[in-house]
């Protein structure tokens, strides 16, 4: 490969300070004989970042980098993906998928002020991250190179097993032992589990692998009731209180981890053509999700809403791929913006034993109207009037039937073969 790029002096590592990120550290300056500046976005870990810093230094690192990124990537990441409604593959709320583009942002950003010509990752070649990375690097400055150790030649590391003797014979310090069978990824949005026993699709998930929420059968026997109100999609207040985006997704968490919500078990598709199980906990973020969805029911017109449901399915395909610094990415946030200006209200909800319980939602702008939808007498809407309609919508079907009868004596449907046919 050196045959094809210039020398690395300088290179910027996504670093989690796991196993994996802390062994390529050294495995870096061996290969490449760099410089290397270590990059830890705060995204909401908590604890995982504790003595961070200091380890990338010990490890090797020239420089150790942390960002607190949290109300950036509530505001600019998570709350596009919900207002666009985004759900991939009908359960999962794009946790991981719209965090990668933001470190790897900041990356680049690092890259540039620090004067490295390589950004590195630590993800492996069967996986998503390794494409939101490095096509975010591609679509920001195309010009820094970009190392991918596990696809690289030179890297024998294949199983955790391998890494943990890497780790020993080159004094690499490291916390991770054989019994942390689990991968996971966090932050302030959610916690996802892959690998271990999950890669079993009939294994049911350990309870101890859950990290965030409460089992269902465990929460509380009573419901928290609360109200969230929602300015043009955006979630403002927490009963009442306007609290900021990292506040308001905190308190979130808490009261969905106690009352058992956010727990998707599910096998998905993954970008690079092989099938994957995840387990993922969203606990603020399923709360907030069936609450915006709650008052969008009320906000919005029926054509608005069923072509907004296409577009959150392209918006969520395009996130989870990678594609977030995109043109057509932003050409749809244009989109839900005009789809949010009237998203305004309060939604109340139950929170009860892994379920999210809508119980009322209201808005200024409405367009439900009880005197259009009450079934007794009104003077807004002539029942009489439906005969003429129902008789141009089904003008279609009645047609085709009067044609197969003057043919053949009876409608299609009415064929035993067509029956048979819908059958088998």
């Amino acid at each position: 490969m050196s045959d094809y790029y210039p020398p690395v002096r300088k290179v910027v590592l996504a670093y989690s300070g796991g196993l994996d990120t802390s062994v390529i550290v050294t495995w870096l300056k061996q290969e490449f004989n760099c410089e290397v500046i270590t990059f830890t976005a705060d995204l909401g870990q908590e604890d995982e970042l504790d003595g961070l810093e200091a380890k990338a230094l010990k490890t090797g690192a020239s420089k150790a980098i942390i960002r607190d990124l949290r109300e950036e990537f509530v505001k600019e990441y998570v709350y596009p993906t919900l207002r666009a409604s985004a759900v991939y593959e009908r359960k999962y709320l794009l946790g991981t998928s719209f965090a990668r583009p933001l470190i790897a942002k900041h990356m680049v950003e690092i890259a540039e002020e620090e004067g490295a010509d390589a950004v590195a990752h630590g993800c492996t070649g069967k996986g998503n991250d390794q494409v939101r990375f490095e096509v975010t690097t591609m679509a920001l400055n195309p010009k820094l190179r970009i190392i991918s150790p596990w696809r690289h030649p030179h890297w024998h590391i294949r199983s955790r097993e391998d890494a943990l003797e890497y780790a020993e014979e080159f004094n690499i310090p490291v916390t991770h032992t054989l019994k942390s069978i689990y991968s996971r990824d966090r932050n302030l949005f959610h916690i996802s589990h892959e690998g271990g026993p999950l890669e079993n699709p009939w294994n049911a998930p350990e309870e101890e692998m859950f990290q965030l929420t409460t089992h269902p059968i465990q929460a509380p026997d009573e419901p928290d009731t609360i109200e969230i109100d929602f300015v043009e999609g955006y979630p403002k207040c927490l009963n009442g209180q306007e609290l900021n985006p990292v506040d308001l997704f905190a308190e979130l968490n808490k009261l969905g981890a106690k009352h058992g919500i956010g727990r998707v078990d599910m096998v998905e598709n993954r970008l690079v053509g092989m099938k994957s199980r995840g387990v993922y906990e969203t606990p603020g973020g399923t709360i907030l999700f069936e609450a915006h969805q709650a008052l969008e029911s009320i906000c919005l017109d029926k054509e608005t809403l069923h072509y907004k449901q296409m577009v959150s399915l392209r918006y969520a395909e395009l996130v989870y791929n990678g594609k977030w610094f995109s043109q057509l990415r932003e050409a749809l946030d244009g989109f839900v913006d005009v789809t949010q200006r009237s998203v305004t209200g309060t939604v109340r909800v139950d929170l009860y034993k892994g379920n999210v319980i809508v119980t009322g939602r209201k808005s200024p702008y409405s367009l439900y109207r009880e005197d259009y939808a009450s079934f007794g007498q009104m003077d807004v809407y002539n029942q009489q009037d439906a005969e003429g309609f129902i008789n141009l919508w089904g003008l279609p079907q009645k047609v085709e039937a009067l044609i197969a009868i003057d043919g053949s004596g009876k409608s299609r449907y009415r064929q035993p073969d067509y029956y048979k046919f819908k059958r088998d």
